[in-house]
């Protein structure tokens, strides 16, 4: 089989009974009944809004990333700016722009599309979309977003982008984000650019 039949498919099957087992701060934790063809099984999952993340690449194609503390861990991760789905119908290019000003102080002019994954399809239905960002500028000094939690100890770096991938190569980096988004950016350097599909925060 060619690699351009490997599809992922959605697909319903018929939920007998749903039920909140936890109702979260960011996420819930839910159990579904769910009717498969030999019989009903159980299954309990992490309810999860959604995410973006940004990889943001400089005329010297440095990769932006950022330190953040991830309690589940116990680590400090070196990850791209990020950030959830939780504002009501937003657009995801238009989400990602706004976690690149508010993580990073940073605009960008262009975006393209650059990789979307789930991060544990057997334990959450969490899925995020990572977008390239280029053409950067600061944002004004007046309209820079006050951090706090985790956010207020960011420390941002500059780094090649072969730099990081090496880094991911070597098992120094382990932030799934950063993973994924960097080998995307590094597939996608080595075809020219050619195969992403540039898109326009609203």
């Amino acid at each position: 089989m060619s690699g351009e039949a490997l599809v992922d498919l959605p697909r319903e099957r018929e939920v007998v009974e749903h039920r909140l087992l936890h109702d979260g701060r960011v996420w819930d934790l839910v159990s579904d009944t769910v009717r498969l063809d030999d019989g009903d099984v159980v299954r309990e999952y992490v309810d999860h809004p959604g995410a973006v993340a940004v990889i943001a690449l400089d005329d010297e194609d440095r990769v932006l990333l950022l330190s953040q503390y991830r309690h589940p861990v116990r680590h400090v991760l070196w990850e791209p700016p990020a950030g959830l789905l939780d504002v009501e119908n937003e657009d995801l290019v238009t989400a990602a722009a706004r976690e690149l000003a508010e993580e990073a102080d940073l605009v960008a002019g262009r975006w393209w599309r650059l990789a979307e994954y789930f991060t544990s399809p057997g334990g959450s239905d969490e899925r995020i979309t990572i977008f390239l960002a280029r053409d950067l500028s600061p944002v004004p000094e007046a309209e820079r977003y006050v951090r706090g939690e985790e956010e207020a100890d960011i420390v941002p770096v500059w780094v090649p982008l072969d730099d990081v991938v090496a880094g991911v190569m070597a098992g120094r980096l382990h932030c799934p984000t950063t993973v994924v988004g960097v080998l995307a950016a590094v597939a996608a350097r080595g075809a020219g650019w050619s195969g992403l599909t540039e898109v326009t925060p609203v």
